[in-house]
């Protein structure tokens, strides 16, 4: 077979790209572009009694020509619909460039001899790392890490792994080049800037007290399940293998204390956890278990002093209970109830210092940290008035300190960093994200409303818009939602997002149940059996914002990414005309062909939170229900821009690819249906800030101009 080039232009089109029959051709002149067709081969697929046919399945072949000039083919016929926008674009992108400081540095944290931080320069896609010695306000910076240096020849990337030896001279540190997260460790002597490769497809990595002892975990090549820890002395040649994760239900995870007293290693499934440790100062001993691993039992660890500090889920404490285990001998029969299991509070996290213990919590759907002084046993929450927000621990690496590092922001509150005297309860502004272009917080209005769902659930929508709105139906609207994985939708401030709100958009986040917001409870009853809630109160959301006239069905568009890409797919099968377009970020599809193929990425981890297809015929005719590549129809749709990245680990790109290909065979009308796919990146998109912003300002071309707003 022979592949052409493609052949643009705006008014006057030849679209050849393609295979043979793959694509449709338009040799016509002046004529509309023609949207590529896929070609199909009948792939016959049995499960459970079942029979169907994925006539797609094909494209999932990565390494075939075919297959990639199909994504080309969908590429170039996007970029030649979206071309009348490239002005808007443009406009889009220099105005959003403009609000933000390109030459700018974070606050320094300080950790050991020296305070770090990361720093941008103008004209420059990424950060350069640097630190400077904290006893000397005048010392020179010192670069330990210069991304732009490192990304030439590269179309991507990205540090993972961060960590300073003991003696503050070698950084470990890690790096993935094409997007597909399989980072590569290397050790950088801070002293003479030599750099060693370690080890590759490396997912978590500390440093022991010693200086030369490194503890790393490794993912399978396959499945990208992070199942192997490693103990590498430098100067040898490998690693030695200390512990092998052979449950494909579970992920390891490396990790050192605060104290810097104990390098903990975690296993976790969906559902259950349990955690290894050694001593940091003699990291040959061997691996010690907390407590035994036990079928839906959660248990996470601290260290302080001579105690272990254990947030568990024991005896029925969904939403999480902490309790203290004495190092010497830390096992279950040991624990002593600490803080109490509480309906309507999740306990998220726990961090422990020298004196003082802090909680990350929620309750109602916001976040609260909460200070215990250990040498009082007095606790105080600290406070923020806003009725959307979040406010999150930042880097905090010194133990012995009573000044707590934390990061707030809202719709309207640029991204701001505090230091916390957990003594004194003073708290002090480190910096506020700079908004250039005369920013003023006091032109928007944040608010939180309830919709109801079918059951009589409230559901949480938070919203943010430019002041004097008039709930007429007359303003566009944009909604949002993730709705998995117990994982809470934030409101964060985005500088970009002005671009919306001032052209008179309403931004909105709705907090389906799937997500995290408020405890495991409202997680568990959009998981596995009970997943389609997760859309049903999605479509309660918009209906509600709709009935309330904060916009009208034909003023409405809505987006999500991943799982939320799921729930993109699932909603329009559902309620398709209560959109007008939507925009679906690496969606996760393709729910039974990815849940029943355990080579996949990921696959095996996921089945205890959607099911398992493969083994449960009951899992499998839920999922098969409202996996939105199974359930398209033949019926009008609205008009959609599905994104993918060519290297994602995650969402495989084939899933979009797939479902664009089936949409546009059965689907009735004649809106607009784009796929684009980033050939050199993968989940999260492009890596440079300034590629991203592009991303972006194509984006918001795309929802504005559907809106009706073209400048």
């Amino acid at each position: 077979m022979k592949k052409l080039s493609c052949v643009l232009g705006l008014l006057s089109l030849t679209f050849l790209c393609g295979i043979e029959a793959m694509t449709q051709t338009n040799n016509q002149v002046n004529s509309t572009p023609t949207p590529p067709v896929s070609k199909k081969i009948s792939k016959t697929v049995t499960a459970h009694g079942e029979t169907w046919n994925d006539d797609y399945f094909w494209l999932r072949e990565k390494k075939n020509p075919e297959v990639i000039a199909y994504l080309e083919a969908e590429n170039a016929y996007t970029d030649a619909l979206m071309k009348p926008t490239q002005n808007f674009q443009e406009t889009l992108y220099k105005e959003m460039l403009g609000r933000i400081k390109e030459t700018d540095a974070n606050v320094p944290y300080r950790e050991g001899r020296y305070l770090y931080n990361t720093r941008t320069e103008q004209g420059k896609q990424y950060p350069i790392y640097v630190r400077r010695r904290a006893d000397s306000p005048n010392a020179p910076e010192e670069i330990t890490l210069d991304l732009n240096e490192m990304a030439k020849g590269h179309t991507f990337m990205a540090v993972s792994t961060y960590d300073v030896s003991a003696d503050s001279n070698l950084l470990a540190y890690s790096t993935d080049t094409n997007g597909y997260r399989e980072y590569t460790l290397y050790v950088k002597d801070l002293r003479d800037g030599k750099n060693t490769k370690i080890v590759e497809r490396v997912s978590s990595a500390v440093w022991a007290n010693d200086n030369r002892t490194l503890f790393y975990v490794v993912d399978d090549p396959t499945t990208k399940r992070s199942h192997r820890l490693y103990r590498h002395m430098l100067g040898a040649n490998s690693g030695q293998l200390v512990y092998e994760e052979t449950d494909e239900m579970f992920d390891l995870t490396v990790r050192r204390s605060r104290s810097r007293g104990y390098i903990f290693l975690t296993a976790t499934s969906h559902t259950t956890a349990d955690v290894r440790y050694v001593s940091a100062n003699e990291p040959e001993g061997a691996l010690r278990l907390v407590a035994p691993r036990e079928a839906g039992h959660e248990y996470y660890v601290e260290h302080r002093g001579d105690a272990f500090y254990v947030r568990t889920n024991e005896g029925g404490a969904k939403n999480f209970k902490l309790a203290t285990a004495p190092v010497s001998d830390p096992q279950r029969k040991n624990w002593k109830e600490l803080l109490p299991h509480r309906k309507d509070v999740m306990l998220e996290r726990v961090d422990a210092f020298r004196d003082f213990l802090v909680t990350t919590e929620r309750e109602k759907g916001l976040p609260t940290l909460r200070i215990l002084d250990l040498r009082t046993d007095k606790s105080h929450d600290l406070e923020f008035p806003e009725p959307a927000y979040n406010a999150s621990l930042g880097t905090n690496k010194e133990f012995d300190t009573r000044l707590l590092r934390f990061n707030y922001q809202s719709f309207i509150t640029p991204a701001s960093v505090y230091d916390y005297d957990m003594q004194t309860r003073k708290r002090e502004l480190l910096k506020q994200q700079p908004v250039l272009g005369g920013f003023d917080q006091k032109q928007y209005q944040s608010e939180r409303i309830y919709a109801v769902a079918s059951d009589g659930t409230r559901i949480p929508v938070s919203l943010v818009y430019k002041k004097d709105l008039k709930r007429d139906g007359s303003r566009p609207l944009l909604l949002n939602a993730y709705g998995s994985y117990g994982i809470p939708s934030s409101a964060t401030f985005s500088s970009s997002r002005l671009s919306l709100l001032n052209r008179g958009v309403v931004y909105a986040i709705a907090h389906i149940r799937g997500g995290g917001e408020m405890g495991k409870e409202w997680h568990e009853q959009g998981r596995m059996m009970q997943k389609k809630n997760t859309f049903t109160d999605f479509v309660a959301a918009a209906e509600h914002l709709v009935k309330e006239r904060y916009t009208s069905e034909d003023r409405l568009v809505i987006t999500g990414g991943s799982a939320g890409g799921l729930l993109m797919g699932a909603v329009v099968n559902l309620r398709p005309n209560l959109f007008k377009a939507v925009v679906a970020y690496v969606p996760f599809v393709d729910v039974i062909n990815t849940m029943m193929d355990a080579s996949l990425p990921l696959t095996a981890g996921e089945w205890e939170e959607w099911g398992n297809p493969i083994k449960n015929r009951e899992h499998f005719l839920y999922m098969k229900s409202y996996s939105p590549y199974d359930n398209i129809e033949a019926k009008a749709y609205p008009t959609m821009l599905v994104k993918t990245s060519l290297n994602d680990s995650q969402v495989m790109y084939h899933e979009p690819a797939k479902y664009v290909a089936r949409l546009r065979a059965m689907k009735t009308d004649k809106n607009l249906l784009l796929l684009k796919t980033n050939m050199g990146a993968g989940h999260g998109g492009a890596s440079g800030r300034y590629d991203s912003l592009k991303d972006l300002a194509f984006d918001y071309a795309f929802i504005l101009t559907q809106l009706g707003i073209t400048k």
